[in-house]
């Protein structure tokens, strides 16, 4: 059986699992980053809606700190780009 899906990204996205904080206006929604790239992510997160157009990515173990925006979603599944 071959996986019929093709690769469009830009770059590899490599498999974590991570907790991070969506922050965005002073406030913070927890997430679970399943996916990193240079170019994005895909986050777990309890309830996507009401998400801002734009966010800070924070995952405070890797200092790692990033500006980005929903390109999709699926049920509790976003995938980020960053800017």
């Amino acid at each position: 059986m071959t996986d019929s899906r093709i690769e469009k990204r830009s770059a590899p996205r490599y498999r974590v699992l991570k907790g991070a904080t969506i922050a965005f206006g002073g406030n913070g929604v927890e997430c679970t980053v399943r996916n990193l790239s240079s170019g994005g992510a895909a986050l777990d997160v309890a309830n996507p809606v009401g998400l801002p157009p734009s966010f800070t990515l924070v995952i405070q173990t890797d200092q790692f700190i990033r500006r980005c925006r929903p390109v999709w979603h699926s049920d509790k599944r976003i995938g980020v780009a960053f800017d």
